[in-house]
């Protein structure tokens, strides 16, 4: 039997994907046990990203600012509108360095499994981001899972109605990658999604 505080800590921290009541206790005993300074940390960053972190209007990602350090970049392509699902899918892409447009994050997916539907996900701030006049072409770079699929095929509707170019991230196969060792989902999607050369 844990002290109410640390059963409440404990609670806490199974918050976090892929935490359940083992690993957040065995987190909880380490912090408390072994790394009190680091929780300190822990806690103050928590404290601090809770106050001062706020959608950026724009393009929807966590900013400090009311438009975040990229939307207002002089050097990216306004042109360009890359949706992505996640802030860290965000950072992926620009980890490429392969894209220089603009990003709107959807905070989530549609799941309806869930009770995840339309209004739970930022998408009428898409619609309104993406009808600013400027934008010319809407990349959709939702996740190739079943709930991506829906987002995108939603969204695509969506935006194809007011009139803008739509298009979606391609699957297929892996940079480096021998047909032998790739499973025949994405072998059918690479030869689904070829292009000419």
């Amino acid at each position: 039997m844990h002290p109410p505080i640390l059963a409440a800590l404990i609670d806490a921290l199974q918050a976090l994907p892929g935490v359940g009541p083992k690993s957040a206790a065995r987190m909880a005993y380490h912090l408390l046990q072994r790394d009190r300074a680091a929780a300190g940390r822990l806690a103050q960053a928590l404290v601090e990203a809770l106050e001062r972190l706020r959608p950026c209007a724009r393009c929807n990602n966590f900013s400090e600012t009311p438009v975040c350090e990229l939307c207002r970049n002089p050097r990216r392509d306004p042109r360009q509108l890359c949706v992505v699902e996640m802030p860290v899918d965000l950072n992926r892409f620009e980890e490429t360095h392969a894209y220089s447009g603009l990003y709107f994050v959807l905070m989530g997916h549609l799941s309806p499994l869930d009770g995840i539907g339309p209004r739970h996900i930022a998408l009428e701030r898409l619609i309104a981001r993406a009808c600013d006049g400027v934008t010319e072409e809407v990349i959709l770079a939702t996740n190739f899972t079943p709930e991506g699929e829906a987002t995108a095929h939603y969204a695509a509707e969506l935006l194809k109605a007011r009139g803008l170019k739509v298009t979606r991230m391609a699957r297929g196969m892996p940079a480096g990658g021998e047909l032998e060792y790739v499973d025949g989902l994405t072998i059918a999607q690479a030869y689904l999604d070829r292009k000419p050369l």
